[in-house]
């Protein structure tokens, strides 16, 4: 019976994640839209300090669907694994790429299409290869592992790290190497989901009737969340101002994913019950996730043109090219009337002879 239990959560985390990722995507659009039309009307644009989207109910939509989606990922975590959550958010970047493509008349290359492709892919192959048991089941649990040397050893290595990239770091590197403020925003994200996780274990308990408000951990969790997503929020806005989006995107979910992976492995320990070929398949379904986002972001103003193509590939596009004339010569002369050429053959004669008599 506890293992149905375990593996009905499993799906209904993943039901959640996938709900997600679908109402986060579609929130962009929503948003997007919204501000188009305040656009068209000649309102005073968000960039230039205008709030005419407040007016705007697309724009509210928008705003509800980004809650609802943010809203299931906080809950995903209550019964799926941070390993298996985590990377699946970045199917809300596919989602926001085909919706705009079809909605909102943006080209998707082809790079984009094959990297919605590879996304989708990882996705499946993470999903198939992620830990299927929950090892966190209470806020006693949760104490126990917080308590962990490992964990805590980690924990302090995240602080002290990312204060040395605020304080050391920052000034001096910061508005020229785009992963000094990322490494911080991934850095304290991993602490921010384990907080998360602590919370919706939380809930749980407090939606079956404990006493969970009475318990100081929960208080701490949700403290230690707001520090944490205030730290990430401040140093992604400052990334995205220096450095292009389709540079700090990849990297972010990158490093952000590998980070929360780190210590989902150390303080909740969901590898421990993997067997080889499943932490093969995780990983590499993640390696494919992470290739699919780079195509789709790298090169997405990028327009694909035959001279892209390698040397090799380009030789022999030429090849088929001269193949294709010459048959199309070929094919030509075969079906030119005979009548014209035997004039010009009787023209040519006739003026041969009498370039001949004039020289006699």
């Amino acid at each position: 019976m506890g293992e149905a239990g375990g593996r009905l959560g499993f799906y209904v985390g993943l039901g959640l994640a996938l709900a997600s990722s679908a109402f986060i995507g579609g929130s962009f659009i929503l948003k997007k839209k919204g501000l188009l039309r305040l656009c068209r009307r000649g309102r005073a644009r968000a960039g230039q300090g205008g709030h005419a989207y407040l007016q705007e109910w697309l724009w509210w939509a928008g705003l509800l669907c980004m809650g609802v989606g943010e809203a299931a990922n906080f809950a995903a975590y209550a019964f799926a694994p941070a390993t298996l959550v985590t990377p699946l958010g970045a199917l809300s970047v596919l989602v926001s790429a085909v919706l705009s493509s079809t909605f909102l008349n943006e080209q998707l290359n082809v790079h984009g299409k094959i990297g919605c492709i590879l996304s989708i892919l990882g996705s499946t192959v993470m999903v198939i290869h992620a830990p299927q048991e929950e090892e966190v089941s209470s806020l006693e649990s949760m104490a126990e592992k917080l308590k962990d040397p490992g964990f805590i050893v980690f924990a302090a290595c995240v602080v002290v790290s990312s204060l040395l990239l605020i304080f050391v770091a920052g000034p001096r590197y910061g508005q020229s190497n785009v992963l000094v403020y990322v490494l911080v925003c991934s850095a304290i994200g991993s602490l921010s989901v384990s907080c998360v996780k602590g919370l919706g274990i939380a809930l749980k308990e407090l939606f079956s009737g404990k006493p969970v408000l009475k318990e100081p951990l929960g208080w701490v969790l949700l403290v230690c969340l707001v520090i944490c997503i205030s730290v990430q929020i401040n140093y992604l806005n400052k990334a995205l101002d220096i450095f292009n989006t389709s540079v700090v995107t990849p990297i972010y979910y990158v490093l952000f994913t590998t980070a929360v992976m780190m210590c989902s492995a150390i303080l909740f320990k969901e590898w421990q019950h993997m067997v080889l070929d499943n932490i093969i398949g995780t990983i590499s379904g993640f390696l494919t996730i992470v290739s699919g986002i780079f195509l789709l972001h790298a090169f997405r103003d990028m327009p694909f043109t035959p001279d892209l193509l390698p040397l090799f590939l380009q030789q022999g596009r030429a090849d088929l090219h001269a193949s294709w004339r010459s048959t199309d010569r070929h094919q030509s002369c075969q079906h030119q009337p005979l009548l014209p050429s035997e004039d010009k053959g009787s023209q040519s004669v006739e003026e041969e002879e009498e370039e001949e008599g004039e020289i006699m």
